[in-house]
């Protein structure tokens, strides 16, 4: 596979390191001379270009990639960046970084991003993933499908605790993909009893969330 990263900062070098240690061929694009550390990933391909202009992606031979990672630290160039990917050279796959959360919304199929990462929600997610039993946490959205990826762990008070896989009605569109207990995860089968400590992952839409957060958690005070 080969992958053009734009912006080859702490991240963008991170992610190809990560890449050509799993076999794919990389190419580092970056306006910036301080930023080429070539040594520092010395067996990706590197250019000195602004990603953001249709020359520098050019010179990339961008329309020749699979992925497209807009990786600066700069959330407008990354839109434009995935943007130009997406329609000037129909690229199959675009990953943009998400600098400032406030932005997130903008990173969609309208501006040519298939999937959006953003570092803040995704150490908010993992914190609130480490505390909260009981309470859906949302861990990730895949743009294009406006799909969420999301985590419940089951306590004693949960009203599916004790019922099989089966016998719980989840929403329509949502589906239950794993579970994991004591450290290993499974295949959820419809015979499988629900049991307190279970971590239930989840695709589903973001309107289906509140139902599902109603289905498995205790009901409050008040409620």
């Amino acid at each position: 596979m080969r992958v053009v990263i734009a912006g080859a900062g702490i991240v963008g070098r991170s992610i190809a390191r990560e890449l050509l240690a799993n076999g794919h061929r990389v190419l580092l694009v970056d306006r910036s001379p301080a930023a080429m550390k070539i040594a520092s990933v010395p067996d990706a391909q590197w250019l000195l270009a602004d990603a953001c202009e249709i020359s520098s992606l050019d010179e990339a031979r961008a329309a020749e990639c699979d992925v497209v990672v807009a990786a600066t630290g700069d959330d407008k160039a990354n839109l434009v960046v995935s943007l130009l990917a997406k329609t000037e050279y129909g690229v199959p796959r675009t990953v943009a970084r998400v600098n400032n959360p406030k932005n997130e919304w903008l990173f969609d199929e309208a501006w040519g991003v298939d999937v959006a990462v953003s570092t803040p929600r995704l150490m908010t997610a993992l914190v609130e993933e480490a505390v909260s039993v009981g309470e859906l946490v949302r861990l990730f959205t895949f743009q294009q499908s406006r799909t969420t990826m999301s985590e419940f762990t089951i306590d004693e008070g949960s009203p599916v605790l004790g019922y099989t896989v089966g016998q719980v009605h989840f929403p329509h569109d949502t589906v239950l993909l794993a579970i994991v207990r004591k450290d290993r995860p499974t295949a959820p089968s419809a015979d499988d009893v629900l049991e307190a400590g279970d971590h239930l992952l989840f695709l589903s839409s973001p309107e289906s969330e509140p139902e599902l957060q109603s289905l498995l958690a205790p009901a409050r005070d008040g409620d």
